[in-house]
């Protein structure tokens, strides 16, 4: 293996070169779940303004407000990476602003995963008013989890173990 070759991933660069690949692949994957939170998210602070509103139970009133709260918290944490850099920008720690924003990444993308589990579970509520509401969202929510984590964990497991 040359010098400068990375014995995990076969790759002949720099710490400092790995940094700026890795923090691009970042920024591109932030680009996707930022889009989605944002437009979810500005969807979600119209929705008090309508007539409708007014009209809704406490409770769907109070799991509205969880629901916006969650999806500012998640536009944050998703937005939080890129204001890290343009901080620490230029003091040479590009590897550990890129693990850090990696970990705001993974807890924006759980934020997103609560956002649009009570959007889904509000929507559904007051669409349909029905006991079966809970259980379309349980199955929602399973579909996200082995979409967003569990393929992703398990091709990581099946094609990183020891050969």
């Amino acid at each position: 293996m040359s010098e400068g070759q990375d014995a995990r991933s076969g790759r002949d660069e720099s710490e400092m070169e790995r940094a700026d690949r890795q923090w691009q692949e970042l920024i591109q994957e932030i680009r996707v779940a930022q889009t989605g939170v944002q437009i979810l998210f500005g969807f979600l602070l119209t929705v008090v303004f309508t007539p409708l509103f007014h009209t809704l139970a406490q409770t769907d009133k109070t799991i509205y407000i969880v629901t916006v709260v969650l999806g500012a918290l998640a536009t944050g944490a998703l937005i939080g990476p890129v204001a890290f850099h343009r901080v620490v920008s230029g003091r040479r720690i590009k590897p550990e602003a890129v693990a850090w924003a990696s970990r705001l990444t993974f807890v924006g993308l759980i934020l997103l995963l609560f956002t649009c589990t009570s959007a889904l579970f509000l929507v559904l509520r007051v669409a349909t008013h029905d006991a079966l509401v809970p259980w379309l969202v349980a199955g929602v929510v399973a579909w996200y989890l082995v979409c967003w984590f569990g393929l992703p964990m398990w091709a990581r497991i099946r094609y990183t173990a020891e050969k």
